[in-house]
């Protein structure tokens, strides 16, 4: 069985940047190269056509087609082709893909093609009160209709993609990974009174709220500090062209003193800046099983998230975690000050995320279900 992953992204230095959706698919590719089941990343998108091979996965970069009018439609037939020879010399059996923007809505290929839930446009735009483009509305809806079979990430975003579409699809709830060795418990190195966010700056994920609970957190505790990691973006509500510069305005001037910036960081870099935070906090608004959430809890770090939707499939409220509405700013702030100075209760949390993650969420346990679904679909026994 011999799993082929169609993506637009994935964390490596000859492939670009990449979001949540090619972390989860590198935590996965690579359990599964553990087990030598030969799995392949195909990425759309790139600057040129390539291949290499790394760690037991086969990776093949495609450039999209130009042409004014139909460079959409060629990309999806040089992508068809692609697979199809694969296929063909047998080193694939299935290709998975994301619901985001519809890649397989005209991919006809000779394997089977699942479709997993990441959160497709359609899905984030609602969330986030935004109107979604037709195009993407259609390809998505057309790539979740044709596909052979669904994987959501999490219960809450299967069940809205079906009502967003007006879809009665069946799918199964396999939620992201992390590797819980990598992204390990380190002993505290200093005792600071620091918050942090790790992600894409952006509305949906709440970091137009994240000033004004922050203002609030510092009016409680004179001490508290903000970090800030990841890539600044600009506002497609507002047209801003930096969702950072709408923030610093945002921030009271005694806050601001204490808040710090440091921009994107490489995915190999990021554990070192959670090993030095005492809270993770992410008031999003729109997400279908965060990536980033899973890398706080795996490294045994108490979080205040939102309660919307998909946080409650991975946080217990009140013991492994606390889950807040993102508009509430000011019990936000006073939950965050609660483990600020509480270490008890802050360990506490702490170690109940690592414990769910080693449950549920740690690529052994869910590297195991991916496997047993893809046998079911490839027949496999």
């Amino acid at each position: 069985m011999k799993i082929a992953f169609l993506t637009p992204e994935y964390p490596h230095s000859k492939t670009g940047n990449s979001g949540g959706i090619g972390t989860g698919i590198k935590n996965l590719a690579q359990a599964l190269a553990e087990r030598d089941l030969q799995p392949s990343v195909l990425i759309y998108g790139q600057q040129s056509d390539y291949f290499f091979q790394e760690g037991g996965i086969d990776f093949y970069g495609i450039k999209n087609v130009k042409l004014k009018g139909l460079s959409w439609f060629l990309t999806r037939k040089k992508i068809q082709k692609r697979i199809n020879e694969l296929y063909a010399e047998k080193k694939i059996d299935v290709v998975e893909a994301p619901d985001w923007t519809g890649i397989t809505s005209f991919i006809n290929v000779k394997c089977p093609i699942v479709i997993r839930e990441n959160g497709s446009d359609t899905y984030f735009c609602h969330l986030d009160g935004r109107k979604v483009k037709f195009k993407n509305f259609f390809h998505e809806r057309r790539a979740l209709r044709k596909a052979d079979s669904v994987i959501a990430v999490s219960q809450f975003t299967g069940d809205l993609t079906n009502q967003l579409f007006k879809l009665k699809r069946n799918f199964t709830v396999i939620p992201n990974s992390i590797n819980s060795t990598h992204f390990n418990i380190v002993p505290k190195q200093n005792d600071n009174q620091r918050i942090l966010y790790f992600g894409s700056l952006i509305r949906k994920k709440g970091l137009l709220e994240l000033p004004l609970i922050f203002n609030q957190v510092v009016a409680m505790n004179p001490d508290a500090e903000l970090m800030l990691i990841g890539k600044d973006v600009p506002d497609i509500m507002s047209g801003n062209a930096s969702t950072w510069e709408m923030m610093r305005g945002l921030f009271s001037a005694e806050a601001f003193k204490k808040v710090s910036y440091i921009g994107p960081k490489s995915y190999d870099e990021v554990g070192s800046y959670i090993a030095t935070a005492v809270v993770c906090v992410f008031p999003s608004f729109a997400e279908a099983l965060p990536v980033s959430w899973l890398e706080a809890m795996s490294m045994g770090k108490a979080i205040v998230a939102s309660d919307i939707g998909w946080a409650n499939e991975m946080i217990t409220d009140g013991q492994s975690g606390f889950l807040v509405h993102p508009n509430n700013h000011k019990l936000f702030a006073e939950k965050i000050n609660i483990l600020l100075q509480n270490r008890l209760i802050l360990d506490t949390f702490g170690c109940a995320a690592r414990q769910r993650i080693e449950d549920y969420f740690s690529t052994i346990v869910v590297v195991e279900k991916n496997i047993a679904f893809y046998k079911d679909v490839t027949h496999e026994t």
